[in-house]
């Protein structure tokens, strides 16, 4: 079988996670590579003089392996190539390809590593914990600034057109219940002036929609949630307006006489907006909903400035950017240095639904909405469509997908204003939206709970998915006590083990008969040499801070076997999810010599010494 082996020296293959270090990732088919051992020097020292560091194989998928380590040298100018070692014989890969042997020129080079290239992300979104909020639907806090003909809060039949009256103020009055699910991050849907319920046709970018409140509500809103530790990120829609912004009312009016005609893409005059507008919009043929073209400098200078605004008027502490792969790429870079030379721990997260690499080198976004892993939590916990090696290849690529820490920085989610809820799409069966909850919080990247999920509200497609939040705790309302104690539960777990939010990840079980997996998270010793083929990675050099996450995904108990060296370092073990008793107990037993044992539908976490 021809050796299959993928690197360049860019992200996501080598990146730098420091100003002396480069991480570098080599892909090969996979079982095809017993070990892969980099060789590296300063670009202008003989190769020859370099120094080794072997990688580990830190996780496979279906068809690939993927082999990690990191490479330190002062001042910090690679040049690199692999040594390859396939059980048969050795191999040496550089920029010119394969070789048997060692290459005289053409290696991998990483230039410098430049201050200015390195990926800082907000310590606080990394560390965080989000909670999406449709102003609409979360609680009415001022009934005097409804619209018309709102509906009554106990009606869960939302359509396209619905209004229920809630408001910024409703927020601020609700902000007991975030300080008590521990949240740290409130990311609100569009609140700018707006004839919809859902806000995304912005009509004043400068102005909060008199039915949320005002500019003063919004800064009495950041205030409190600043007293409460929770950081508060908004919507911006610069992708499209809406009709009746001031400028596209402009362009209807006075057609090619007015000013504003290039910052749309308006095909001919005048404007028509029926079923077939003849300008571009939003998806296809939204009349409301204009396409603003971003790389006019007038229409880029008025949206930065809208950025900055809100920051320095109100000391919003960043932006969720919608429709962000729509936007051109020099725009959100110009965004990022505008809205850091405001705030410099701004955070800037993007929408974007497939993969995102183009938008996650550190010149624009700090993290994406990581909808390919809500795909695969889908696919796994609520449709069953995948069993658990399935899970474990997607979790692979998902983590290699992109540098590290702009991985640390992406929101997962199980649901949206955009999605089904997750308890729907689990038919209603609360032990398979629990087993997800634990996945959310003790995977890699940031997790998001969408309003109302972590009391297992129910709903379909957009608009059900945008029913009114429940508010009275009690069963019969819809209110899952267990499930909201769980989701209190996993906010302290994640707050109090670093290893959760920063930690590094590696699958230590996948087994699709009896659906059961098994991830660490921690911190290893650098250079430790993997442990051969398989899902995950070399299990020495496990640090004091790592946990091992069992995941039993079927209906009966199950016997989960560990690594060795996992089960010698556990010191507790914590039940997080009891799918047998209904309940998220969270106690504590004695770790086991040998197989975890672990009851249908349940999580345990096992802390490491």
């Amino acid at each position: 079988m021809a050796l299959h082996v993928e690197h360049r020296a860019m992200p996501p293959y080598a990146y730098p996670v420091g100003p002396t270090t480069l991480r570098v990732v080599l892909r090969s088919g996979r079982g095809q590579l017993r070990s892969v051992t980099a060789v590296y020097a300063d670009r202008y020292a003989p190769f020859e003089e370099g120094e080794t560091a072997p990688l580990e194989l830190a996780g496979s998928d279906a068809l690939y392996d993927y082999f990690t380590g990191e490479l330190t040298l002062r001042p910090p100018r690679f040049h690199y190539a692999f040594l390859l070692d396939d059980g048969v014989r050795r191999h040496w890969l550089s920029e010119t390809g394969l070789s048997a042997a060692m290459p005289m020129g053409g290696f991998f080079t990483y230039p410098y590593i430049n201050e200015a290239d390195l990926h800082h992300v907000p310590d606080w979104l990394v560390d965080g914990i989000v909670y999406q909020v449709f102003p609409d639907r979360f609680a009415n806090g001022n009934p005097a600034n409804d619209p018309p003909g709102v509906r009554p809060w106990s009606d869960q039949r939302p359509t396209a057109r619905s209004f229920y009256g809630g408001d910024l103020e409703g927020i601020i009055a609700k902000l007991p219940h975030l300080e008590e699910l521990g949240v740290t991050v409130l990311y609100l849907t569009p609140i700018f002036a707006s004839p919809s319920n859902h806000k995304y046709d912005t009509t004043d970018y400068y102005r909060i929609d008199p039915h949320f409140g005002d500019e003063e509500t919004l800064r009495e809103l950041v205030r409190q949630c600043h007293a409460r530790g929770i950081r508060v990120v908004l919507d911006a829609v610069f992708n499209h307006c809406g009709f009746e912004f001031f400028a596209f009312r402009d362009v209807r009016e006075r057609g090619q006489e007015s000013p504003y005609t290039r910052w749309f893409h308006v095909e001919e005059f005048p404007v028509k907006e029926q079923s077939q507008p003849n300008y571009e919009t939003f998806a296809t043929g939204i009349a409301a909903m204009p396409k603003l073209r971003t790389g006019n400098p007038e229409v880029r200078d008025y949206l930065l400035n809208v950025a900055r605004y809100w920051i320095e008027q109100c000391d919003i502490d960043g932006w969720r950017l919608d429709v962000a792969n729509e936007v051109d790429h020099a725009f959100w870079r110009e965004l990022r240095r505008a809205v850091h030379g405001v705030k410099p721990d701004a955070a800037i997260v993007g929408e974007v639904w497939h993969d995102a690499l183009p938008w996650l080198l550190g010149d624009q976004f700090d993290g994406v909405t990581n909808y390919p892993l809500r795909e695969a939590c889908l696919d796994f916990f609520a449709r069953g469509r995948t069993r658990a090696d399935g899970f474990a290849q997607a979790l692979v690529r998902n983590l290699f997908a992109y540098p590290r820490q702009a991985l640390l920085g992406c929101w997962n989610l199980l649901g949206s204003h955009d999605t089904e809820r997750f308890m729907t799409a689990c038919g209603g069966d609360g032990r398979k939206a629990a087993l997800a909850a634990v996945f959310l919080f003790t995977w890699v990247g940031v997790p998001l709970i969408y309003y109302g999920d972590e009391i297992g509200m129910k709903g379909g497609a957009d608009p059900d998915c945008r029913r009114p939040m429940t508010w009275e705790r009690d069963p019969s309302a819809g209110w899952n006590e267990d499930l909201f104690q769980l989701y209190k539960r996993l906010t302290r777990l994640r707050r109090a083990i670093v290893a959760l939010r920063r930690g590094d990840a590696r699958i230590l079980h996948a087994d699709p008969v009896a659906n059961t997996l098994a991830y660490w998270r921690g911190f290893k010793s650098r250079h430790t040499p993997g442990s051969g083929p398989g899902h995950g990675g070399g299990t020495a050099g496990l640090a004091e801070h790592g946990v091992v996450v069992v995941i039993n995904n079927s209906s009966r108990a199950r016997a989960v076997p560990l690594p060795g060296p996992v089960l010698e370092a556990a010191m507790r073990l914590t039940v997080l999810v009891d799918g047998e008793s209904g309940t998220a107990t969270g106690r504590e037993a004695t770790c086991p010599p040998g197989p975890v044992e672990v009851p249908a539908y349940s999580a345990v976490l096992l802390t490491l010494a």
